[in-house]
Formats: structure tokens, C-alpha cells, sequence
């Protein structure tokens, strides 16, 4: 049995697969915190990194893990 470092964390969280965003580039999105900012249009998404281009805010990169952006038609 091996033995565990007490700093060590239990893998388990590693087992999980990564994030994957549902977003894909030219889709219309909004900020659910920042309206004022307009409709967006999303550049690129990495994993949990999508950079969106709004209107009245520019680029803006958002950790897809936190802000949960609405999807316009």
C-alpha cells in the first residue's frame, strides 16, 4: 500500500475529465452580469477559457466554469 504524503490531495478530483464549453466561435452570447455591455459574439473557446467580443465592453476573456453566458438566438 502506498503511502500518502499528509500535503498530498486523494485522487479523485483527478479522475474527472476536463471542461469542455459548449460555446463555439460566431455564437451570439450575453453576460448574465453585464447586459449594458450588449450581445456578444464568441471568438474562441479553449477548455474553460471563452473570449467573447462585446460591443460596448471589447474582448473579454471569461472562465466558462464561473460565468455560465446565455446563448442568444
Amino acid at each position: 500500500m502506498p503511502v500518502m504524503n499528509p500535503m498530498q490531495e486523494p485522487c479523485s478530483i483527478m479522475a474527472q475529465p476536463p471542461f469542455r464549453s459548449f460555446l463555439v466561435p460566431g455564437q451570439p452570447v450575453s453576460h448574465p452580469d453585464h447586459p449594458e455591455w450588449g450581445e456578444g459574439v464568441v471568438q474562441s473557446a479553449v477548455g474553460h477559457r471563452v473570449t467573447v467580443m462585446f460591443p460596448h465592453a471589447g474582448k473579454v476573456v471569461v472562465n466558462a466554469t464561473v460565468v455560465h453566458l446565455t446563448e442568444l438566438s
